[in-house]
């Protein structure tokens, strides 16, 4: 007798209906059964941020979350973000000003700023920190990644401005 529950779950705009353990956390659900494996698990405790993932519209690390949790739920990974032809400005920014390194983090990285751009379009760079606050990175010392997030926004101000 099988302990799965069924769930159903938008992951980058499409229906998944899987089966799963009740204590499989959403980052393996995505990883392992989904074969989205830009989220990365880095801790397990939820304190380096390279499993951000948008949930519902607001980020959130997916090793905090039971994928029973996500249920009815959008998931936006960041292979939802852009395509290698059509870059989303926060990947184009972490490209344009060296905001990476390793690449590691960069992922759980580009989806709390897509979060923080969605809530606050033009930040500071005090915000910006502020909102990368709970991702961390051990390369980069952060001065690139805060200026591929002020290239975005600039960007994506731009993008709205001539449409």
């Amino acid at each position: 007798m099988s302990d799965e529950v069924a769930i159903s779950v938008t992951v980058n705009g499409q229906v998944e209906h899987v089966r799963v353990e009740p204590r499989l956390l959403l980052v393996h659900l995505l990883r392992d059964e989904l074969g989205l494996t830009g989220s990365h698990v880095g801790c397990d405790t939820s304190n380096c941020g390279a499993c951000t993932v948008q949930l519902d519209g607001q980020s959130c690390k997916s090793c905090t979350v039971l994928a029973v949790q996500a249920d009815g739920s959008e998931v936006k990974t960041i292979e939802g973000m852009g395509t290698e032809d059509d870059l989303h400005p926060l990947q184009e920014g972490f490209w344009a000003k060296h905001g990476l390194q390793c690449g590691y983090c960069t992922p759980g990285m580009i989806m709390a700023a897509a979060d923080l751009l969605e809530r606050t379009p033009n930040p500071t760079e005090e915000e910006i920190r502020h909102g990368l606050e709970g991702n961390l990175c051990r390369c980069t010392g952060y001065h690139n990644i805060v200026k591929a997030v002020q290239h975005a926004a600039t960007a994506m101000q731009s993008a709205e401005v001539s449409a």
